[in-house]
């Protein structure tokens, strides 16, 4: 897969089938999506293109209100989709010319001149242009008037759910993330690094990684203790994770802290890639240390058959 990140050095492929759209997540839709343009850009014998922005066009569109998490990160989204076989990726910066770029416009000055589209998927609920005002109807009446085919991908279901990255963000929201790994079609990760924390972990007897996500726009689920798959230097290891303020210690402080099963190295510094099996529980409130002990003891039981069940 070939990144352009400048659209006056892209050389127009014969037979372009392009999709568009930010893909946030990368989810089972989008997948059929690219899947499909894949295939019929082989059978056409064209070219692969997926139109997408950065940042987010909601990071430009809302700043002020700077709440807005993202399921991926740009790596992360790069590295799913390379995996697809797509052969271009085009990145447009979201800015202010973009952001005012009618429907039209977008697909005759950047579609049809830049890219040379022939055939164009998206999915039903597909909206292009300034302020989200093109439809499937108008780029339908584009296509005419452009001399380009355009398909329309019927709605995805699971469990009678439309999958959308909305969905799958309020479901990790809620701790969901089992139906956040259904919609994706994979487990949902974060990568950080390894900071130091209170130490308190040792002291109880499951010492603690403690994790600053690298990238701030990563949407993090919600506070609450999680069957984990941990991955250092490519090699992956179980572990539980609590997501929270700690409140029988103190439950001043925010955290990530991981305990690692089988695991005893010094990697204060280093990158952890954070997979979530499962939400065990909410974060308590315990009366006494040897309360969380306990607590943390079954933790480690339920965390450990958990993952066994998901090697079976």
């Amino acid at each position: 897969m070939e990144i352009i990140t400048d659209l006056n050095s892209f050389t127009k492929p014969q037979n372009a089938v392009v999709t568009q759209g930010t893909f946030d997540g990368v989810h089972i839709g989008h997948s059929q999506i690219l899947g499909n343009i894949v295939s019929l850009s082989k059978k056409q014998d064209g070219k692969s293109v997926l139109v997408t922005f950065h940042p987010h066009p909601r990071h430009f569109l809302y700043q002020a209100e700077n709440n807005i998490r993202l399921l991926s990160t740009f790596e992360e989204k790069v590295e799913w989709l390379r995996k697809l076989g797509l052969d271009y990726l085009i990145v447009l910066p979201f800015d202010e010319n973009l952001s005012k770029m009618s429907a039209i416009s977008f697909i005759r000055d950047i579609m049809v001149e830049k890219i040379g589209v022939r055939t164009m998927v998206v999915g039903y609920d597909h909206r292009f242009g300034r302020n989200r005002e093109g439809s499937f109807e108008d780029l339908t009446e584009f296509s005419n008037m452009f001399g380009f085919e355009v398909i329309e991908i019927a709605a995805q279901d699971i469990s009678e759910a439309i999958v959308s990255s909305t969905k799958i963000r309020q479901s990790l929201l809620e701790g969901d993330v089992v139906t956040a790994a259904l919609f994706l079609g994979r487990n949902y990760s974060l990568t950080g690094t390894v900071g130091h924390g209170r130490k308190m972990g040792k002291d109880l007897g499951y010492p603690t990684a403690n994790i600053k996500v690298n990238d701030n726009d990563k949407l993090i689920p919600a506070n609450g203790v999680y069957t984990v798959n941990v991955i250092y230097q490519n090699i992956i290891y179980g572990g539980m994770m609590n997501i929270g303020n700690n409140p029988t210690i103190d439950g001043a402080k925010w955290s990530i802290e991981v305990n690692i099963f089988n695991f005893n190295k010094t990697i204060y510094g280093e990158e952890l890639t954070i997979e979530f099996i499962s939400r065990m529980r909410n974060e308590e409130k315990f009366d006494s240390l040897e309360a969380l002990i306990s607590q943390l003891k079954v933790d480690e039981i339920m965390a450990k058959a958990i993952l066994k069940s998901e090697i079976n």
